[in-house]
């Protein structure tokens, strides 16, 4: 009896528009570094175009999160130009990666964590991939106990102050830590029962948000007595001296750390870009204006809340608990919640659901990641995060955004200088390839990551509470390693430069070997079928 020939690999097709992709029909065949998931995107399936891309990021800008990054800018002491200035600037720098990175994916359609086995390697790139669902686990459990703050705000107004003034556990009522549980559990039965039915309703989420956020500011102009008093309750003490430039750029990387995770795994989306246009254009309009506009009205509304309250409340729950009016109240906490789900899938499921079913593809699919992310949602303490402004822009922000930066500037090194955007599909789901380099791990990215990292956020420290003299943030005050305090309010910009300048001299060095065949220097995997024959590349 004859053994049946091995199932031959699909080869690579270049389009005119210069994307690539397999063969349509073709798929590669089972591997442990496959599955449906992570399959490059057919031609036939890459149907997003400029609008879509736009909607997109109306969707994931208009958030709680985004609202409580800008109005905690006037919480930690500038006005609301200064704030404004910050946000603008820290979205137009943020743009050019998320741009430069999403380029892999619609030219290969590929998803972030594929993308990334082209620099740190086929097994390697478990490492970006788990940091970068680490940090949307983290923001999915911000996302959903902002959520249930809602859901606490709404059943207080309904069962009334017994509810409220509930007994303290772990330093919050037991019905907050109700509430939240209660959100959790909404959002995972939402992900159990698809995700087209979220996808329609962000549709007409972000509508609503702005919406209620405009109603929100009417609100607190009438309270404040008129716009003019609003804006005119700046913070007592600081204007454009030394001072607030010593605040700016901590805040500015914030700002820019708000979005790392999406500058590394914005390949999830534009995998599936009808061309390269339309992921270039469609965030270039989504991002900037739309994160400009909705923190205009945050500031403002913040602003107000220092001229009425004596004190800037910097949480959308905290101002919309203010309100006498308890249908104004209901529409508020509606949209609070809408957004809230729509944003929560959109940035923090997507992405973690792809990384893990890198980790292990055969027994971890989407939906099974999305699900193991709600769980590690909680385990991050997102309630301590949301504690004070300063742990949560200069400690989670800033620090999360240096590490990630690093990474970034791997990425975008190795794919744009390295090798000119020119990858080889196949490979990237085969052992043997040259993006298998030392037992599936690239060390030249390893060195480069843990070089940048320590420049990045080895200087992180905290500061000091004027008034009171106590510590904002869990780490020293003159830093983990003082020499490199200084360079930790740039954290994101350190990463990202030290670790692209650094991994493109170790190429220079050090140039890869590509293999000669497809399987060179290793045997396959368990389980894995064996493949043999000339290894494929693309123009």
């Amino acid at each position: 009896m004859t053994q049946a020939p091995p199932t031959p690999e699909p080869s690579a097709v270049t389009h005119p528009d210069g994307r690539v992709s397999l063969a349509e029909g073709a798929s590669m065949p089972e591997s442990p570094y496959v599955n449906e998931d992570l399959q490059p995107v057919p031609m036939s399936r890459r149907t997003w175009g400029t609008g879509s891309f736009t909607a997109l990021w109306v969707s994931m800008s208009v958030s709680i999160p985004a609202w409580t990054l800008a109005s905690g800018l006037i919480a930690a002491g500038m006005d609301w130009r200064q704030a404004i200035l910050c946000v603008v600037l820290g979205n137009v720098i943020v743009l050019a990666p998320m741009v430069l990175t999403g380029h892999a994916g619609a030219k290969y359609g590929i998803p972030f964590p594929v993308f990334a086995r082209a620099s740190f390697g086929l097994r390697g790139a478990n490492l970006p991939a788990l940091l970068r669902g680490a940090v949307a686990c983290g923001w999915f459990g911000i996302q959903t106990w902002v959520g249930g703050q809602g859901v606490y705000v709404l059943a207080g107004r309904m069962f009334g102050e017994g509810w409220l003034g509930a007994a303290e556990v772990g330093g919050n009522p037991w019905t907050l830590w109700l509430s939240f549980a209660v959100f959790w559990v909404v959002q995972v039965l939402i992900i159990l029962w698809g995700m087209e039915g979220v996808r329609k309703v962000q549709v007409w989420a972000a509508p609503l948000m702005i919406v209620g956020g405009a109603a929100l500011l009417v609100w607190m102009a009438v309270e404040a007595g008129g716009v003019g008093v609003m804006l005119a309750a700046a913070p007592e003490g600081l204007d454009w001296s030394p001072s607030f430039w010593a605040l700016f750029f901590p805040s500015l990387m914030g700002v820019i750390g708000f979005w790392s995770t999406l500058t590394l795994n914005i390949s999830d989306f534009t995998r599936f870009s009808s061309s390269q246009r339309a992921q270039t254009v469609g965030q270039s309009l989504g991002l900037p204006t739309t994160m400009t506009l909705f923190s205009l009205l945050a500031v403002m509304v913040t602003a107000g809340t220092a001229a009425v309250y004596d004190e800037p409340l910097w949480n959308p729950i905290d101002i919309v608990a203010q309100m006498g009016s308890g249908l104004g109240l209901l529409f508020a906490i509606f949209v609070v919640l809408l957004a809230t789900i729509s944003t929560n899938v959109a940035a923090n499921l997507v992405g973690p659901a792809y990384d893990l079913a890198n980790l292990a593809p055969r027994l971890i699919d989407f939906r099974t990641g999305a699900i193991i992310t709600c769980f590690l949602g909680v385990l991050i303490f997102p309630w301590k995060l949301l504690e004070n402004e300063s742990v949560y822009i200069f400690t989670w922000l800033g620090t999360v955004g240096g590490v990630l930066g690093t990474v970034a500037g791997i990425l975008l090194a190795d794919y744009w200088v390295v090798r000119r955007t020119r990858l080889d599909l196949p490979g990237l789901y085969r052992r043997g390839s040259e993006y298998w380099y030392g037992g599936g791990w690239n060390w030249r990215a390893l060195v480069a990551f843990g070089t940048g990292t320590l420049l990045a956020v080895g200087g992180s420290h905290s500061g000091v509470d004027a008034a009171t003299g106590a510590k904002l943030g869990p780490f020293p005050e003159d830093g983990l390693i003082p020499p490199l305090a200084p360079l930790a309010d740039y954290g994101w910009v350190v990463g990202l430069v030290s670790a692209f300048v650094l991994y493109w001299v170790l190429n220079l060095v050090a140039p890869v070997r590509v293999p000669a065949t497809g399987d060179a220097g290793a045997a396959p995997d368990a389980g894995e079928p064996e493949q043999r024959g000339p290894e494929k590349t693309d123009a």
